[in-house]
């Protein structure tokens, strides 16, 4: 007897930057199928050797594979994993299975990424295989103008969330000597072990966050988000939840105007939700010109050629620039994955203007923040290094940062510990100490800590007077223009101002809400 060799069909969902089961449009409607679905990831070699890539955002991605993969026991099932290029798993699947459908979300990465989708189209398309892209968060693909686009995102923010079935889940069982010859070497173990010093990542570990920053944190959100220590308390820190998408923006919106009206402090709440909205609209500018990971956005800056100092760079990645919080910033990164907004426009400003480096030699920064997100990240280096042509420049005054935001200076003693004898009237400026002084705290300037590398106010001055020059110029005008049209928003830009609006409490189902509720 001849054993038939029809492929079995299947559908797939591949997971990207969307690592979870809640509100995943991409797995809602594969279920939808009536087949075998294929639950899988790929760790793939050429992404995580990019320039932009470092251990902690792998470590950040297994931990949610691993939490999705416990949510899956219950159902007998399995999310498959490969250590292999996403190209060669899928040529491989479909040599034994007949694919219908790919299912998955639109991915807004770097170049690689964009290339390695584009490859993939072209061999889904020969394989007549039907490939389904959802929208990530308010991000949207080839759109044409931005006049209508904070509507849009609203509206998209208010969508009835897509929650997977429960129960009765078709999810395919791959053959082990299938799954053993397939699924390719073995995750350094460096990825696989835990790290304290880092956000753990994972679905269930996001929910968490969001809980307890809406339900207590919150308070403190406007008050502290400028400070380098209190915002680690005080700042939501479910931006790496959204980078890996163990969040999805629709459910982080719509369970915030869930607390909205009863909250003690609606200012908050308002200024969260706002940029919540900020972290599309920064996403969505990458979406619709992504050369920007390589290039000025406005090509009048071209012309803007920077010295490259590798002294400079080495001594601001390692936090030893001789200016304490610029230090402690990097350190604290290094260490850590995260720093506050206001910290890392700073020290993107010391690194682009006072120590006049390159905005393209910050993969450092990139490789850094754990929530990292090449939408977000391109976009703010051009707008904080003033080659935009339509941003304000500002230059951040280090020190005046530092008195401002760390007046006590606990966030610089905890990252610059060579300090931590140093009295609060000279931790801003160590360098000004007297020699008797150096003896006296047992801080020995350019032996127990650097001399500032560069003079702030002279770098300052001569990157000013360069930067504005260039500002005015009828090119960079002429640029800043077409960027304007391209990117801004002709109607007014969000807010949603708790004294003079009411909020627009989202109507959810029941079914909607019983899942909220599982996560308080």
């Amino acid at each position: 007897m001849i054993e038939s060799l029809e492929k079995q069909e299947i559908v797939v969902v591949w997971f990207k930057r969307d690592l979870r089961f809640t509100d995943h449009e991409a797995l809602f409607y594969a279920q939808k199928q009536g087949l075998p679905v294929l639950l899988m990831y790929c760790f793939e070699p050429s992404i995580m050797n990019y320039d932009d890539s470092d251990v902690r955002h792998w470590r950040f991605v297994y931990q949610s594979l691993l939490d999705m993969q416990d949510k899956l026991e219950n159902l007998k099932a399995r999310l498959y994993i490969f250590h292999d290029e996403a190209n060669a798993v899928f040529k491989a699947l479909t040599e034994e299975f007949s694919i219908k459908t790919v299912f998955s979300h639109e991915e807004i990465g770097n170049k690689l990424t964009f290339d390695r989708d584009l490859d993939l189209k072209k061999f889904f398309k020969a394989q007549n295989i039907e490939w389904n892209e959802y929208q990530h968060n308010g991000v949207i693909r080839k759109l044409k103008s931005r006049n209508d686009w904070e509507k849009r995102w609203k509206q998209r923010m208010l969508e009835e969330p897509k929650l997977v079935a429960e129960q009765g889940w078709k999810i395919l069982q791959l053959e082990n000597d299938f799954y053993d010859k397939l699924k390719g070497p073995i995750l350094k173990k460096e990825i696989t072990l835990k790290d304290p010093n880092f956000q753990p990542g994972g679905e269930t570990t996001a929910w968490k966050y969001l809980n307890s920053f809406l339900k207590e944190r919150y308070v403190n959100y406007s008050k502290h988000i400028s400070k380098p220590a209190l915002s680690r308390k005080g700042c939501s820190r479910i931006s790496p939840y959204l980078a890996y998408g163990n969040l999805s923006m629709r459910m982080v919106y719509q369970y915030t105007m869930q607390h909205y009206e009863s909250s003690s402090n609606k200012r908050a709440l308002s200024n969260f939700v706002s940029r919540l909205h900020w972290h599309c609209h920064f996403i969505q500018k990458f979406e619709d010109e992504c050369r920007m990971e390589f290039e000025n956005v406005n090509r009048a800056y071209n012309q803007l050629v920077k010295p490259k100092n590798e002294i400079y760079i080495a001594a601001w990645q390692k936090g030893e620039t001789g200016i304490p919080i610029v230090d402690a910033c990097m350190r604290c990164v290094t260490a850590t994955g995260y720093i506050n907004f206001r910290m890392r426009a700073m020290v993107v400003s010391f690194f682009v203007f006072n120590l006049w480096q390159d905005w393209r030699d910050l993969h450092f920064l990139a490789r850094q923040f754990l929530d990292y997100e090449p939408g977000i990240h391109y976009p703010q280096l051009q707008m904080q290094a003033g080659v935009t042509g339509i941003n304000t420049i500002r230059i951040y005054n280090p020190i005046k940062n530092s008195e401002d935001h760390d007046p006590d200076g606990t966030f610089i003693k905890t990252w610059l510990p060579e300090l931590k004898n140093v009295p609060l009237s000279l931790i801003h400026e160590p360098w000004k100490m007297t020699e008797m002084e150096q003896q006296l705290y047992e801080t020995v300037i350019g032996k127990d800590y650097p001399n500032p590398i560069v003079d702030i106010e002279a770098t300052r001055k001569a990157a000013s007077d360069i930067v504005w020059s260039f500002r005015k110029t009828p090119e960079v005008r002429s640029e800043g223009n077409l960027i304007l049209q391209k990117h801004v928003n002709t109607s007014s830009s969000f807010r949603m101002n708790s004294k003079t609006k009411k909020s627009t409490k989202p109507k959810l189902t029941k079914k909607a809400e019983s899942k909220i509720a599982t996560k308080q």
